[in-house]
């Protein structure tokens, strides 16, 4: 094949795509706050293209199943793979034996989301401001728990980054997923958690349990009271988690940019951006080229907590 013909299949293929079905593979159960912006995200793309996007859930494994499936798929843009932190970046330092490599088998397309954090405690507790929190734990060295969805998480890690930062003992009780340990909270059982807003919020707002800040930039409009951890003095914490869509590696330059405009133009539009945020998540677009940097300093950020922290996952 000539240059100039090779030159000329790149174009082509971005300006054809996409001329049947995508398929967005998800490593998350149906229903869950992931799934609610894959499926928002695939209906918008769907709208755009005029072709079906099919959300196909693989969870399990630690989210391995769904990674393996994506990163073995064809790289002819027509396989979307939704990942986060979890994926991409804590499970190269937490599985054993990875099956793909998240580097070597994926290109970014373009970040979608942060999803804040918060941290709750019983209200019980007294500690009405992080500050607060940090004085207490201080004084109480490993007698103050928190909570989180499991051993190697992101409630796990934002509970050890916190630690790091503060210099405080606080004890980990891992639970089998996120509802289990905010009803301990909500019972009293637990005195804290680093937790996802979604299934959190209706109880902040209940009174049930206080939230004392809320990671990433700014504050969430979903309880636009609760201060962010850098308004409460501790402007080098953040533990967010995040997504972003990418594609196996090999995927043609031209599709991944007719991908990462369609991306661009559906993160901007209003009703997403307010659907997305009363939940918590805030919509992001970034280039693939600022998403790949962002990874990679992720990667660096977290490996240095997990080595710490000495975390392991049996």
């Amino acid at each position: 094949m000539s240059g100039a013909l090779l030159l000329a299949v790149g174009p082509v293929a971005g300006q054809n795509f996409p001329s049947k079905p995508v398929k967005m593979i998800m490593p998350y159960p149906g229903g869950g706050p992931t799934d609610i912006l894959g499926r928002l995200i695939g209906q918008k793309l769907s709208e755009a293209w005029g072709q079906n996007v099919i959300i196909d859930n693989r969870p399990g494994g630690g989210g391995m199943i769904g990674g393996t499936l994506a990163a073995k798929s064809a790289p002819d843009g027509y396989t979307l793979y939704l990942g986060g932190v979890t994926t991409l970046v804590l499970a190269t330092f937490l599985q054993k034996n990875m099956p793909f490599d998240p580097q070597r088998d994926f290109q970014p397309v373009s970040q979608t989301t942060i999803s804040p954090l918060l941290l709750m405690v019983h209200p019980a507790l007294p500690a009405k401001n992080v500050q607060e929190f940090i004085a207490l734990a201080r004084a109480r060295p490993g007698d103050i728990n928190y909570g989180t969805s499991g051993p190697g998480g992101s409630g796990h890690l934002a509970g050890e980054l916190f630690r790091t930062v503060t210099k405080t003992n606080i004890v980990h009780v891992p639970y089998r997923g996120a509802p289990p340990a905010l009803n301990d909270l909500v019972a009293g059982q637990l005195q804290s958690v680093f937790g996802s807003m979604l299934a959190a919020v209706p109880h902040v707002r209940s009174g049930k349990i206080r939230a004392l800040a809320v990671t990433g930039p700014k504050r969430s409009i979903a309880v636009p009271e609760v201060p962010t951890f850098a308004e409460s003095g501790l402007a080098n914490y953040d533990a967010s988690t995040w997504n972003g869509i990418l594609v196996p590696s090999g995927t043609p330059r031209a599709i991944i940019d007719r991908l990462h405009g369609e991306l661009a133009k559906i993160l901007r539009t209003p009703n997403v951006l307010d659907r997305l945020s009363a939940d918590g998540p805030i919509p992001v677009s970034s280039t693939p080229e600022e998403f790949a940097a962002f990874i990679r300093a992720e990667r660096a950020k977290w490996g240095a907590v997990v080595r710490e922290a000495n975390i392991r996952i049996e």
